[in-house]
């Protein structure tokens, strides 16, 4: 009995991810990087020797996807919503992670109990 109240258990628990999961917005790999630049002008202030100002924040997201390595820049109006979607594609990755951990452990629990 001591393993079927722990495979409810378990299972309870993929339920609960499941209803996270289904809560998650739209999600999207990735780092998201703040970038300043020096441009070729040598007048121009971000090559000041004593007081060098960068242009930018420039916001660019770097990610693979199907062994594709992708860059592209972010508008400044769009990097919260794409805060948005990477931190919910990590909440969904390690979701996922714990889903198939509790899955693994009741299929063990399971052989072992039709033994």
């Amino acid at each position: 009995m001591k393993n079927e109240s722990r495979i409810k258990y378990l299972s309870g628990n993929i339920e609960a991810i499941k209803k996270k999961i289904a809560l998650l917005g739209e999600i999207r790999p990735g780092t998201l990087t703040e970038q300043y630049n020096v441009c070729g002008n040598p007048n121009c202030r971000c090559k000041n020797e004593k007081n060098a100002k960068k242009h930018g924040p420039y916001y660019q997201l770097s990610y693979t996807r199907y062994g594709k390595s992708t860059s592209e820049f972010v508008k400044r109006g769009n990097v919260n919503k794409v805060k948005k979607q990477v931190g919910d594609y990590k909440l969904f990755m390690k979701l996922k992670d714990e889903w198939i951990d509790l899955s693994i452990e009741i299929a063990k629990m399971e052989r072992e109990k039709a033994k």
